[in-house]
């Protein structure tokens, strides 16, 4: 007879160990594992397979082609389009605009004539009516209903037969007879595992909307990300009108696109070219510079803002708004450091605009111009963008996919460009003065002297 064993499980992560721990050895939390008992140990028997394995040339590719949302920023970050019997997962900050989104992307895959089923647990189907009059939301193809039973969401889908399924949220539905509550880790993972069984034999696709916890990560347990074939976050300030989807892992295209949404009282707005949502547009400023950000494959012009001012605190204040503080800190240290930029007996605020989040190294060089720029108080020359990643040693190191940064500065009607060095041989857009440098010291000087060549050579001088 088997014997049933004792065994502990992380209420966080689902990690399970043998023997209770103060912490969880997956996902670092603490005081997470409760003890649960095990299923005794079982053989499984060999079982005839209802269908042949089949030569992979002999798949048709074409079930796993993509069809439109009918929101072209949306399909850009699932691939091609929503691919039928998928299953995406949105996360994002509450009032962020999930449901929202995910209320147009139901609307429009309704108006192209495809039954649509959006199942509320957490609003009442009045509440989802008023937001659709508001929006423009309205198609007849479209089916709500306000369900927090899986057994009952299931028998409106058998009933609907409907080509996509939206679910708001996996944290407020519940299987019956699957010990928890809603929320827990065994009911996400139970209610998520029906809806992937389900999507995949009907060819349903589903989208499924999930809470986020205070640090951004989707709640619930790690492998409710393993389970779904999308997951994208859907990031934004609340007091802001810009949003971004991003994609952190897809089955169906690539994992690092981004899609760029303005909230409007009307709802939700495509933006297919944000850049301009960056910039201040007044021109050079002191204390400001302008860098190329690369979101996924596409460039965006985003400013970025210092503000240097004396201070009487032992510790200086560091603040910053949409850019990486660790990131910041270095390039501070790195100005002190090699461009003798006294920085330790000042406050320093640094700062992007309209609430861009700036990850990308290469935005280093624009900084350390608009902190350099706000302590000399003086304007970089002329409409300057800056692209190039800085390292400990003061160098200037190249960034991927400079060419197309630069188009898209030219584009945008820039005159000079600060660059690494190394990246010389790229062939400048017309209208665009392209400067090599090799150091932080070297880049500064550039940016506060006329040009007149379209690569122009930088002697190294000292700075005052």
């Amino acid at each position: 007879m088997a014997r049933t064993t004792t065994t502990h499980r992380c209420s966080e992560c689902g990690w399970t160990t043998n023997r209770w721990v103060g912490r969880c050895g997956q996902c670092q939390a603490w005081g997470s594992l409760a003890e649960v008992s095990a299923a005794p140990t079982r053989t499984t028997s060999l079982a005839k397979p209802t269908q042949a394995a089949q030569r992979i040339t002999q798949v048709e590719a074409r079930h796993a082609r993509g069809i439109s949302t009918g929101i072209g920023e949306l399909d850009r970050v699932l691939g091609d389009g929503l691919v039928p019997g998928a299953v995406v997962l949105l996360g994002g900050e509450p009032g962020v605009g999930k449901s929202t989104l995910l209320l147009e992307a139901a609307a429009r895959w309704a108006s192209q004539g495809r039954r649509t089923l959006y199942v509320t647990a957490e609003e009442s189907t009045a509440q989802v009516r008023l937001r659709a009059d508001r929006t423009g939301a309205l198609h007849d193809e479209l089916y709500l209903a306000a369900e927090s039973d899986l057994g009952v969401i299931l028998g409106h889908v058998e009933e609907l037969s409907p080509s996509l399924l939206v679910l708001d949220s996996v944290q407020t539905v519940q299987a019956q007879g699957t010990d928890g509550v809603a929320g827990g880790v065994t009911q996400v993972r139970e209610v998520t595992n029906a809806l992937v069984r389900t999507a995949k034999r009907r060819g349903m696709a589903v989208m499924i909307i999930g809470h986020v916890t205070k640090d951004g990560a989707l709640a619930g347990p790690r492998t409710l990300e393993h389970l779904v074939d999308v997951v994208l976050a859907f990031e934004g300030e609340r007091h802001g009108a810009f949003r971004m989807v991003r994609a952190s892992k897809n089955r169906y295209g690539p994992a690092d696109e981004v899609g760029c949404f303005e909230m409007t009282e009307s709802g939700i707005r495509e933006v297919p070219d944000p850049s301009g949502l960056f910039t201040s547009g007044r021109g050079p400023t002191p204390g400001t510079c302008v860098t190329v950000s690369l979101e996924g494959r596409r460039p965006l012009v985003a400013e970025v803002q210092a503000l240097v001012v004396p201070t009487s605190l032992t510790q200086p204040r560091r603040v910053t708004h949409g850019l990486d503080v660790s990131r910041v800190t270095m390039t501070l240290a790195v100005l002190q450091r090699r461009a003798r930029h006294k920085l330790h007996t000042r406050d320093v605020y640094a700062s992007t605009v309209g609430g861009v989040r700036l990850s990308d190294p290469s935005a280093d060089l624009a900084l350390a111009i608009a902190v350099a720029s706000a302590m000399r108080d003086e304007e970089p020359r002329g409409r300057t963008v800056a692209i190039g990643e800085v390292g400990l040693s003061g160098e200037v190191r190249r960034v991927p996919a400079l060419s197309r940064r630069l188009a898209e500065a030219a584009r945008l009607g820039f005159e000079r460009a600060i660059v690494p060095a190394g990246a010389a041989e790229v062939t400048a857009p017309a209208g665009l003065v392209v400067v090599a440098v090799e150091t932080l010291e070297e880049a500064l000087a550039a940016a506060f002297a006329p040009t007149r060549s379209n690569v122009v050579p930088i002697e190294r001088r000292e700075l005052a």
